[in-house]
Order: C-alpha cells, then sequence, then structure tokens
C-alpha cells in the first residue's frame, strides 16, 4: 500500500476563505457589511491568540470584526449584560465568546444568553436540539470543518463507517450528527466503552477527538481509512516543546489512505467555518430579522 496522502487543511481553509471573501463582496454590495463581535475574558495566552488569529482571518475576508476584551474579574452580569446588548445590535451579526471562561463565570449560562441567530458557535441549545433533527442551523465549526475536508478527500460519504472517538459537546457530538446527515453509519467511542480499538478497525473513517496525545495506535485503524486528527496536544520531546495530535502519525502513515496532520490539518478549517457561519448569520439577518435561521451553515 502506498504512503497515505496528507489532507492539506491549510488549502481547503484557503478555499473556503475565498469562498467567504466572495460573499462577504456580494453582502457589502447589497448594503450589508458582515460583522463578528469577539468577547474575550482575563487574559489566558492561548486564548488571545486564538482571538488574534480569528480577527485577522475576518479582516483577510472583510468581515468587520469588534473586540471586547474585559478583565479576569469581570462579574457574570456584567458579561450577560454585554452579550445582550451585542444580541440587540443590528450592526452585529455573530458573537464568539472565546473559552475557557474565568473559573468564577458561569460558561452554559454566557452560552445560552447569546442569541441562537448569531451564536457563530454553533453552541446554544437551539442550535445543538436543530442539528440532531437535522434541521439547517448554525453547526459547530470544528466538526463542519472535519465535514468538508472528508467531502473533499472522500466525494461521496453515503454508506461508509464512520467512528467518532471522543463524545465532547463541541466536537464529538456535533461530529456523529453530521455524519449522520451525512447518511454515514456513525459509531462513537469514549472513555466507558468496551473494545474500542476492535470497534475502531471496522471504520472506513475515524474522527480522533479525545485530547490524549498519539493515543490511536495503527493497531486501531483499518488499512485504507480515512483519518481525521482533531486532536491538538503540546508535548515535550527531546527538550523541546511540539504539537501532536491523538492519532499516533508516523505509525498511521502506512496503513491508512488519508490522514489530516497536526498542526495543519483541522486547525485551519476551525477558524475559516467561524468566518463562513459568520457571513451566513449575516445573510440570514439582513434578508429576515425577525424569523428563525433556514440557512445551512
Amino acid at each position: 500500500m502506498s504512503a497515505a496522502l496528507l489532507i492539506d487543511g491549510k488549502a481547503a481553509a484557503a478555499r473556503a476563505l475565498a469562498e467567504v471573501k466572495a460573499e462577504v463582496a456580494a453582502l457589502k454590495a447589497a448594503g450589508t457589511t458582515p460583522c463578528l463581535a469577539v468577547i474575550l475574558v482575563g487574559e489566558d495566552p492561548a486564548s488571545d491568540v486564538y482571538v488574534r488569529n480569528k480577527v485577522l482571518r475576518a479582516g483577510e475576508a472583510g468581515i468587520r470584526s469588534l473586540e471586547h476584551r474585559l478583565p479576569a474579574n469581570t462579574a457574570q452580569a456584567e458579561l450577560l449584560g454585554l452579550i445582550q446588548r451585542l444580541n440587540a445590535s443590528a450592526e452585529v451579526h455573530g458573537i464568539l465568546l472565546q473559552l475557557p471562561l474565568p473559573a468564577h463565570l458561569e460558561e452554559a449560562a454566557a452560552l445560552q444568553a447569546i442569541s441562537p441567530r448569531k451564536d457563530v458557535d454553533g453552541f446554544h441549545a437551539e442550535n445543538v436540539g436543530g442539528l440532531s433533527q437535522g434541521r439547517a442551523v448554525l453547526t459547530p465549526c470544528t466538526p463542519s470543518g472535519c465535514m468538508q475536508l472528508l467531502r473533499d478527500t472522500l466525494g461521496e460519504l453515503r454508506g461508509k463507517h464512520a467512528v467518532v472517538v471522543g463524545r465532547s459537546n463541541i466536537v464529538g457530538k456535533p461530529m456523529a450528527a453530521l455524519l449522520l446527515q451525512a447518511d454515514c453509519s456513525v459509531t462513537v467511542l469514549h472513555s466507558r466503552s468496551h473494545n474500542a480499538a476492535e470497534l475502531c478497525r471496522q471504520a472506513d473513517i475515524v474522527i480522533a477527538a479525545v485530547g490524549r496525545p498519539r493515543m490511536i495506535g495503527a493497531h486501531w485503524l483499518k488499512p485504507g481509512a480515512v483519518v481525521i486528527d482533531v486532536g491538538i496536544n503540546r508535548v515535550e520531546e527531546h527538550g523541546r516543546s511540539r504539537l501532536v495530535g491523538d492519532v499516533d502519525l508516523d505509525s498511521a502513515l502506512a496503513k491508512v489512505a488519508a490522514i489530516t496532520p497536526v498542526p495543519g490539518g483541522v486547525g485551519p478549517m476551525t477558524i475559516a467555518y467561524l468566518m463562513k457561519n459568520t457571513v451566513t448569520a449575516a445573510r440570514q439577518l439582513a434578508r429576515s430579522p425577525e424569523a428563525p435561521c433556514l440557512s445551512t451553515c
């Protein structure tokens, strides 16, 4: 078997962002400038990098961005008040609350305070429920980006057996729902699963999203499988720090048909689909400010 294809997430993200840029230009010509409001509470270094990258990509696509940087001791009521003001603003189409929040803040309550129509992360209960029912709603960015990489690599997904390793609300569960919408047969593995490696070996598609460095070795994988590695884990090796995925890339390369590297795989797609969601929200709000979101994200 030939060496696996390394799925180029950077190239796929560049294509997605080019589409976003064209959509933004069309919206601006029609009188709407898409606007993304980003809220960052505290001074977490990783969050600061993520926010800067998101704002940079927004600017490149022509999306207006508003940054709201709040001190770490911000009260829950103050955060909720800001969210409500952004919900009410006709100029704002998407609201992104950067996670994690400081420990004293109620993350779930803050996420639920965001209008479902401006919830570009796809975390609001209304969007989560809509996704599970197969309705067209704003969907989480990372799973949406993963689906695009799968379609780019495999084309038609109907009938394929997909295994999702991990059941988080951010990746695992919405990933399973999107795969079901694509007519895959879906198995979700988690920390309580029996015979996890054996079940994973049956998969045509493997989505690894557990946050454990190199947990999935070649013995977990079916020959010819396509692997999307969502994991981003920082490890110390040979005196230096590096990023690795949830899959042991070196051992998997000789066995699978295609796999995303870490970094350079899923990560760029997450930001690209945040921009796509912002444009979708802007288009829907411009079309019908009071109606429920009906556009596919």
